[in-house]
């Protein structure tokens, strides 16, 4: 028996007329990743880093979000082999690594994501979903084919350093991270400070003159477009716990009497 595994985002984003607009999934629930599954955007990203997520509840979202037609990426939270690893012998096909400020930090995931005599990844596709239990009869000759790797910018030193990092073979991509950066800026909590985007800027300029697809997290809607319209290739919108935040907040806003907001006020 022969199974065929989905394109990678890698693929999808190259056969792609127009920039991939997705969404950050951080419940660690299958039930609403299912839901932001079939709402129709392009791709969702499953959150390790600061999500509730353990390797199960990561699987349970990857079967949810089969089919849908919206591509799954991971992202892990920290560039580790092991963790990698697991992730990979999971399903996952696209992986997104955070905090990555230097083209050394990024040979190293490639590292981790491909096989020996090229990388350090442990061999175990007989055991895991990665090879559907060796029904994609070809996996291990050609695995590279079958996984997208995803480093994040985040730092002023990743901005630097963003040329060097894009141009790593096995790199497949970039991801702007507006709010760290900002941080790392000391200008913490102002994402959209004209200098932050001005860094931003610099990123997708050094990306794209890489070769490489640069993607950005924006939910405010005009920096989102702002971004689409400097060249992003790949965004991120919204979130399932910001969007039930606010729209719980809307309800709250228009049936709760103003006199009875103190019962929120404990929380």
């Amino acid at each position: 028996m022969s199974f065929r595994l989905s394109a990678t985002f890698r693929d999808r984003l190259a056969s792609s007329p127009r920039p991939l607009a997705g969404g950050w999934v951080c419940t660690g629930s299958p039930l609403v990743a299912e839901i932001m599954a079939g709402a129709g955007l392009d791709w969702l990203l499953i959150d390790m880093e600061h999500g509730p997520n353990t390797l199960d509840t990561v699987l349970a979202q990857l079967q949810a979000i089969d089919g849908s037609g919206a591509t799954p990426v991971v992202r892990v939270p920290v560039g580790d082999v092991v963790t990698i690893k697991q992730v990979l012998d999971l399903g996952a096909q696209n992986i997104l690594v955070p905090m990555v400020s230097s083209a050394a930090e990024a040979e190293a995931i490639v590292a981790a994501v491909r096989y020996p005599p090229r990388g350090r990844r442990g061999v175990g596709s007989a055991l895991a979903r990665s090879a559907r239990w060796n029904r994609v009869d070809d996996y291990l000759q050609n695995a590279d084919a079958y996984v997208s790797v995803f480093v994040q910018i985040e730092t002023a030193d990743g901005v630097d350093a963003a040329a060097e990092i894009a141009a790593v073979d096995g790199i497949d991509g970039v991801f702007v991270g507006p709010s760290d950066l900002a941080a790392s800026m000391n200008l913490i909590g102002q994402q959209t400070h004209p200098d932050v985007v001005a860094a931003v800027h610099r990123a997708f300029a050094a990306v794209s003159a890489a070769g490489k697809p640069v993607g950005v997290n924006a939910f405010d809607p005009a920096a989102a477009q702002a971004y689409l319209d400097a060249g992003a290739d790949f965004i991120l919108v919204g979130a399932d716990v910001a969007l039930l935040a606010r729209g719980s907040e809307a309800l709250a806003a228009r049936w709760v009497p103003a006199a009875d907001d103190t019962q929120r006020a404990g929380y």
